[in-house]
């Protein structure tokens, strides 16, 4: 019984993963869509730079977004939750 349940865990999890990656996929081609036609637009209308403003905003959370998804957490470092849990659920104070 553990042992399906320990498959089905491992079976959830990387679909998740899947779906992060997937989803940073997506986002990065909006990117690489987007902001060359801003910044075409921009370079023919004005001659204030405003499309760097959309590209370096986007640029974060994109940035950001595939952190999450590729699994690197540098503020609570890998498998932080799963390391808490254990910690409070052996704690017998808690």
């Amino acid at each position: 019984m553990n042992y399906l349940e320990n498959n089905e865990s491992k079976y959830r999890r990387a679909k998740e993963r899947i779906e992060a990656i997937k989803g940073f996929y997506m986002n990065l081609l909006a990117y690489c869509i987007v902001i060359p036609f801003l910044a075409f637009i921009n370079y023919n209308t004005t001659n204030f730079p405003w499309a760097v403003f959309p590209a370096l905003g986007w640029g974060l959370g994109l940035t950001a977004h595939g952190l999450g998804a590729f699994g690197y957490h540098p503020v609570f470092g890998k498998n932080w939750e799963q390391r808490k849990m254990n910690e409070l659920m052996n704690d017998n104070n808690f």
